[in-house]
């Protein structure tokens, strides 16, 4: 009895032998391997379902594209036997640019009916809205839905895509905590799969909207399903570069999105395409492991036991009896050390208080979520906006996205080497930069402006990576969690407002949506100097230890 009060806690038994502490990341390291056969295969996965998560998350930025439209000038032509450009359509609609007005007409000064259309028939010095509509293609739902010039419904229908994922979180994790996460995984994607299918026949724009926000709602939850599960799993080495490689696959999901949607341009075939597949699935149910972290906090140790030992089979090593009972010790221990704490955090003041009663923590806490905010407005108003610029839209958006995987990796790569604000201020910066950049180039100089604009998008993938390590690290241990997950949540506000981005441009000023970005990132950028750099410091576990790193009184760890 007391050598297992020993084992318990950590100590040594009456004869002064050392008992270790054993837990899930030792047995990791030292017996099966932190990276083997099984995480390989677990990786392998979950690959496919973050594809999917991409395909799903991207669909509407082409099937609510915009599409090239004009007035129908029922002097000179009858409806659906018009051509989108005939040779007299300046004499009736006003030049734009290099083409011509897609929602304005001239007001016409007599109406007869010509095939040759001559310019004295309209009022060149009065210029009315469209009302009637020539589309160039049917590609997308702006002509199912007539949408034509109307940018708020159609980009209305991202932004409120969105709104739905802030449901599917807290939904998604009580069907985790609650079933598994191999169970939150497979009913995710199998209702995206099948709600977006059901889309096919959407026979209206609000039948439209609605399927989207119920796809987010209950199956936009799979990519943190599938990253939760491969973290679970995954040795503490190679955490860092697993996270890294799952974004990487994201991005590889948005190009292959790109190049489908380029090879099958109507939405509702295009529709069909991406989520058909996904209903293969469903068979993860019996192919992937339950998370070993999941059975032991249900106590469900037997079970627990029996995916370590295929773990170890198929990495070829040999995992101990002695490591499997110090392990379900240690698991029972926590349990009873969470438990007292839990009864301790009843006696402690609310978060909120704590939080203004350490004036440091709460200047954090005010300026971590203008970093995500910013984040996401720019990450996905980026790539919803890449569709909108000069060149072939599918190659614009494969490009956007193939250079977010170099950012990725570069943030990875210099986080450790030269901190965290470096990092965060140079991407901040940079991406502001291209976006003042981009807004002042001629027209034109097509290579010029992707070029920048591809800068901008890898930067602000640097501050991707870069922003869920540096806020972990600025809060302490105990209240992680909570705080961390706020700054996640008021992020939600960028990737909401993000599509409505080309509805702004249309109605204020076509650049405008740059200008926003740039401004923001400028700002975020500065408040970065309000924080401390936590390179080479102990991660927190109090409040107080949190306000030290603030007097950089660092402990390396």
């Amino acid at each position: 009895m007391v050598e297992k009060e020993a084992q318990m806690n950590g100590g040594s038994t009456e004869e002064g032998r050392p008992v270790k502490k054993v837990d899930l990341d030792t047995i990791l390291v030292e017996e099966l391997g932190q990276f083997g056969w099984f995480q390989l295969r677990m990786l392998a996965m979950t690959v496919l379902v973050v594809i999917f998560a991409a395909w799903a998350a991207g669909e509407y930025i082409f099937t609510t594209a915009r599409i090239p439209t004009r007035c129908l000038i029922p002097e000179c032509e009858a409806a659906g036997t018009q051509q989108f450009r005939p040779d007299w359509i300046l004499n009736a609609v006003p030049p734009s640019g290099s083409s011509f007005d897609q929602c304005s007409r001239f007001a016409n000064t007599s109406m007869p009916r010509s095939d040759v259309c001559p310019a004295e028939w309209f009022d060149r010095s009065r210029v009315v809205p469209c009302e009637t509509f020539v589309y160039e293609n049917t590609h997308t739902v702006v002509y199912d839905y007539n949408l034509a010039c109307d940018e708020w419904r159609r980009t209305l229908i991202g932004s409120v895509r969105t709104f739905g994922t802030l449901f599917a979180l807290p939904i998604t994790g009580f069907i985790s905590d609650r079933w598994g996460r191999r169970v939150a995984l497979c009913v995710n994607i199998f209702n995206t799969a099948w709600l977006g299918i059901v889309r096919y026949w959407a026979g209206t724009y609000v039948g439209f909207l609605v399927s989207e926000v119920i796809e987010a709602t209950f199956g936009s939850g799979g990519f943190s399903c599938a990253y939760i599960l491969l973290m679970e799993l995954m040795g503490p080495k190679f955490r860092v570069v697993a996270g890294a490689t799952m974004n990487t696959c994201f991005s590889l999901g948005q190009i292959s999105l790109g190049l489908i949607a380029w090879g099958v341009p109507n939405w509702r075939n295009l529709t069909l395409t991406l989520y058909v597949p996904m209903l293969i699935t469903i068979s993860y149910y019996w192919f992937v492991s339950e998370s070993i972290r999941w059975y032991m906090s249900k106590g469900r140790y037997d079970e627990s036991e029996a995916v370590l030992k295929e773990v170890a089979r198929i990495n070829k090593k040999t995992l101990s009896d002695k490591s499997l009972q110090l392990l379900r010790e240690n698991a029972e221990e926590e349990k009873r050390i969470k438990a007292l704490e839990e009864k301790e955090k009843e006696k402690e003041p609310w978060l909120i208080v704590q939080v203004f009663r350490h004036k440091v923590i709460l200047a954090r806490v005010l300026t971590s979520p203008v970093w995500w905010i910013t984040t996401t407005f720019i990450y996905y108003g980026m790539s919803i906006n890449s569709v909108n610029m000069s060149g072939n839209r599918y190659l614009n958006y494969v490009a956007v996205s193939a250079v977010e995987i170099p950012g990725y990796w570069t943030a990875v790569l210099l986080m450790g080497r030269i901190g965290r604000k470096p990092v965060l201020i140079g991407s901040f910066w940079i991406c502001a930069a291209c976006q003042i950049g981009y807004i002042f180039m001629p027209d034109g100089m097509y290579g010029v402006s992707l070029t920048l604009y591809l800068i901008g998008k890898y930067s602000i993938a640097m501050v991707m990576t870069s922003i869920y390590v540096y806020t972990a690290e600025l809060y302490p241990t105990k209240y992680r969690h909570s705080l961390f997950a706020f700054s996640s949540m008021m992020g939600r506000i960028g990737s909401i407002v993000a599509p409505l981005t080309p509805a702004f441009g249309k109605a204020v000023w076509d650049d405008l949506p740059f200008a926003l970005f740039a401004g923001f990132a400028l700002l975020s950028g500065a408040l970065v100097f309000v924080t401390p750099e936590t390179l080479g410091t102990k991660l927190p576990d109090t409040m107080e230890e949190a306000v030290e790193l603030s007097n950089k009184k660092k402990v390396v760890s």
